[in-house]
């Protein structure tokens, strides 16, 4: 699987997108999350810094715009502004998508979030639903960004695009928010999903035994929350 890094880079891979955004502010806080001195303050602030940065670079060519005419301290002006009827929904998978979206709404406007908690059975490493918030069905022309520090083996991503769909959402209206990916689990997307977008602050090629990425940056949700 090639991997882009310089861009805004996309790599298509049979329909499949990774976006590994070459940028000096991304490179800055993926390396302050993977320090292991990093206080969890500092730690949940930094992947913070890079959920927004990825967002940016997510929204770039995705959201939907409306021009209209309103009047300027010198006079009229002509400006072009986000579509406020073509929702956009952050989706933070719990606990550690929370610290990557807490900045969301500091960049993007007029947004709304639903919730959803997945935990990883440590012994089968297969993922399962302690929260759903949801909605029932998810506006029509919305744009979802769901976000999920680590991608690892696949299954717990994997699991919330399910749920994604079985409440309304095409697989054109998600994208995916990742501080570091895998291939293992980018493969395991790409067959269940084809044509599904991924951006990603770093790219490792190791998951261990133990379903966590290698070098990566450990357990996300542990750092960010002190426990």
């Amino acid at each position: 699987m090639e991997i882009a890094n310089h861009g805004p880079a996309t790599a298509a891979v049979d329909g499949f997108e990774v976006i590994v955004p070459e940028h000096p502010l991304i490179r800055h806080w993926v390396s302050v999350l993977r320090n292991r001195d990093t206080p969890s303050q500092a730690f949940r602030s930094a992947m913070g810094e890079l959920g927004r940065l990825l967002l940016y670079e997510a929204t770039r060519d995705w959201l939907p715009t409306v021009a209209r005419e309103v009047q300027s301290p010198m006079g009229p002006a002509v400006v072009e502004s986000v579509n406020y009827l073509e929702p956009i929904i952050i989706v933070p998978i719990l606990r550690a998508g929370l610290a990557l979206a807490e900045l969301a709404t500091s960049i993007l406007p007029s947004t709304r979030t639903f919730h959803l908690g997945m935990a990883r059975d440590e012994r089968t490493l297969q993922p399962y639903v302690y929260l759903n918030k949801l909605p029932d069905r998810f506006p029509k022309g919305c744009h979802i960004l769901l976000m999920d520090p680590m991608l690892a083996t696949g299954g717990t991503v994997a699991a919330a695009v399910d749920l994604l769909k079985d409440h309304g959402a095409e697989i054109s209206q998600i994208r995916i928010i990742s501080a570091v990916a895998a291939p293992l689990a980018l493969r395991k997307l790409h067959n269940k999903f084809p044509g599904i977008c991924v951006y990603a602050g770093a790219m490792d090629q190791t998951v261990n035994e133990k379903g966590f990425i290698v070098p990566g940056l450990g357990d996300a949700g542990d750092r960010s929350y002190g426990t």
